[in-house]
């Protein structure tokens, strides 16, 4: 009898190690976002809040994967990913030919274009072609900043962040800001009475969650979670949520 409920005891113990051996492990990885591209990454008192990050935490969920997020600038984002410094980076990245030299991209989010915004009583500036001549401001390390450079007769200046573009810009410092559309819209939104967009938008660009070059697995993983999020109409959702139309 003995012998009997010490063998029940063991293979209880067994089974339960089995069981705890087996249950899968989250597998933790460091993303990076800048925290001030509103609506995609913004901050909410301490906490990183937006389109961008709802859009990871869901892949994150259906992937099993613990997300630390660091916040950094851009140009940080951009130098940390070409070092492999992150896993993974989310911040309204366009997806571009030179950035997939450093780092690998998901499959396309999110479609937008530059436009081009200004002070609302700025009647002489109508869209793109009306910035020669004039101080542009654009955010550093941006796919913005490299259009601005290739504008001729175009003064730019360049921000480590954007908040500090759109409060020089309503305080006439600088003459515009060009910058994705989404972004713009938002900023006329929370600004109204002071901020307008014209002309129309003058690129389409594709948004991608960046991941480090030597982690084509984890990238796997995020375009699994990526379209599972796809095909369950929850992308859909956050674009209704974040996004001004």
């Amino acid at each position: 009898m003995k012998r009997l409920i010490l063998f029940l005891l063991i293979t209880l113990l067994l089974a339960g190690t089995i069981s705890i051996s087996c249950s899968p492990t989250q597998q933790k990885i460091r993303v990076a976002t800048t925290a001030a591209f509103p609506p995609f990454t913004t901050l909410d008192q301490d906490n990183i809040v937006g389109f961008d990050i709802n859009l990871m935490n869901l892949i994150a969920e259906k992937e099993n994967l613990q997300v630390e997020y660091v916040k950094v600038s851009r140009q940080t984002l951009l130098e940390g990913m070409a070092q492999g410094l992150y896993d993974a980076a989310i911040s309204g990245l366009s997806i571009t030919e030179s950035r997939q030299k450093d780092m690998l991209f998901s499959e396309p989010y999110f479609t937008t274009g530059q436009v081009v915004t200004v002070f609302i009583e700025n009647n002489t500036i109508t869209g793109k072609d009306g910035l020669a001549g004039k101080t542009v401001g654009a955010e550093t390390g941006s796919t913005s900043a490299s259009c601005v450079a290739e504008m001729p007769g175009v003064i730019a200046k360049h921000y480590s962040d954007l908040p500090a573009a759109f409060n020089d810009l309503m305080n006439n410092n600088i003459d515009a800001v060009v910058i994705d559309g989404a972004i713009a819209a938002m900023y006329v939104v929370n600004y109204p009475g002071q901020l307008k967009i014209v002309g129309e938008p003058f690129t389409q660009e594709n948004y991608g969650i960046a991941v480090a070059k030597n982690k084509p697995e984890l990238l796997e993983k995020i375009n699994a979670g990526l379209n599972a999020v796809k095909s369950e109409g929850l992308l859909d959702q956050l674009t209704q949520k974040w996004i001004p139309q």
